[in-house]
């Protein structure tokens, strides 16, 4: 059996929206839904991005499978105790269905709005290291201080998660991979060519991360036709196309478009996998299961949720 998760793009939906589509995604078959944590979508565009936390709760309440989610701990838009509160809160109340949160560096898109300077990404991996640290600790139920490079003043929560959700790492390069293996329980990743992935799990395991799971987004964009597929990819996930090291340091949707402004529709099958043929998905999903991926999230950038969650009905059936 292949684990397939559904992901909620925060985005490119009205939470009120998002609902419907994971009662959908849930009926379809998905195993379990994965979710974005924005503070700003990636483009004017999309036009959306609702605070995950609330939403998490009322999506929970309304269906019955596994969630999880990315965040940035690190102490800007949010500081890491309260990360791992309400990471608590919601273990509590589903228990083993918030099994994982997966935790990165940041962007300046969503963290520069505190008004701090945005400081470079080996500063910034410092303070995520620290925030993961903070985390697993009150999750433990000990008493936490720190002065650098996050500071806490003797925090302690009173509501811990039975069991505490696995940490897992986002991460794009080999090297963050690498890194990554010694701390995180696990590693995410997003769908790459082929030999950068594996690049990218040999990474993880060197670093530590044998046996550890490992987790793919996939970008996909799945219609009736593949020009509609092709077009859906272009006007929503194009984005997806500027580099790791600039997405780090765009400070707003407006940026990213101009980023993108020599973009082509046909420059998108490097970073979506565009295909109306759902057997073409099924092959590509069945690949990523076979070198490693123990769930494969897939997020259908087109606006057509409802055509693709019933598509991919019985892919998968058939893949269970």
């Amino acid at each position: 059996m292949v684990h397939v998760g559904y992901h909620a793009s925060q985005e490119q939906f009205t939470p009120r929206e998002l609902i419907d589509y994971v009662c959908l995604a849930e009926q379809a078959g998905f195993n379990s839904i994965m979710s974005s944590d924005h503070l700003a979508p990636w483009s004017e565009r999309q036009g959306q991005s609702a605070f995950v936390w609330t939403w998490l709760g009322a999506a929970m309440q309304l269906t019955k499978l596994p969630f999880g989610l990315i965040t940035v701990p690190s102490g800007w838009r949010y500081h890491p105790v309260i990360t791992a509160q309400a990471a608590a809160t919601l273990a509590q109340l589903f228990p083993n269905r918030f099994p994982w949160m997966a935790v990165g560096s940041g962007q300046a898109l969503n963290e520069h709005v505190v008004g701090d300077r945005w400081p470079s990404k080996a500063e910034r991996n410092a303070r995520l290291i620290a925030g993961v640290e903070i985390i697993r600790a009150l999750w433990s139920g000990e008493t936490v201080s720190s002065t650098e490079p996050v500071k806490v003043d003797e925090a302690k929560l009173y509501a811990l998660p039975d069991p505490p959700p696995l940490i897992i790492a986002g991460a794009l390069s080999t090297k963050t991979a690498e890194w990554a293996g010694g701390w995180a329980d696990g590693l995410i990743t997003i769908n790459q060519p082929r030999e950068k992935i594996v690049e990218i799990i040999d990474a993880f395991r060197r670093g530590g991360g044998e046996g550890k799971p490992l987790y793919l987004q996939a970008h996909i964009s799945y219609a009736a036709t593949e020009e509609n597929a092709l077009l859906n990819a272009f006007d929503q996930w194009r984005s997806n196309a500027v580099t790791a090291a600039m997405a780090e340091t765009l400070r707003s949707p407006k940026e990213f478009d101009e980023a993108c402004v020599n973009v082509r529709p046909e420059d998108m099958h490097r970073y979506v996998r565009i295909a109306s043929d759902i057997g073409q998905h099924r092959a590509w999903i069945e690949e990523d299961a076979a070198i490693g991926f123990e769930k494969i999230y897939v997020h259908n950038v087109g606006r057509n949720q409802r055509e693709f969650i019933k598509a991919f009905a019985q892919l998968l059936s058939a893949l269970s």
